[in-house]
């Protein structure tokens, strides 16, 4: 009977782990992940301009880059580029200059 019990909550637990981690919960965190970086973005007009870059589970993190123009006035309106970090256990969002990324 133990068995019994210990095998069901063996597998009750790896499948509310499946459903964490269903296509749905992924895209709705690329969403949020999406909304956040633009939220906490320095730039005027930011826009979403690379794929998000996960991660391994152990670290814990997404990126992505964010394009836009620089809001100082001094910077008349130059295009820059920022590296968007999402932390995925506690969802936020932290951004860093990064005009030196991606040179073309």
């Amino acid at each position: 009977m133990k068995k019994r019990l210990s095998l069901l909550l063996m597998c009750i637990a790896m499948c509310s782990n499946a459903n964490a981690s269903s296509n749905e919960a992924w895209a709705q965190d690329a969403q949020m992940m999406k909304a956040a970086c633009l939220h906490a973005s320095h730039l005027k007009k930011p826009q979403l301009s690379s794929d998000i870059m996960m991660f391994d589970d152990r670290v814990g993190y997404s990126a992505q880059v964010i394009s836009g123009l620089y809001p100082q006035l001094a910077m008349n309106g130059q295009p820059g580029r920022e590296l968007c970090l999402w932390k995925r256990s506690a969802r936020t969002a932290e951004v860093v200059e990064a005009d030196m990324l991606l040179h073309h």
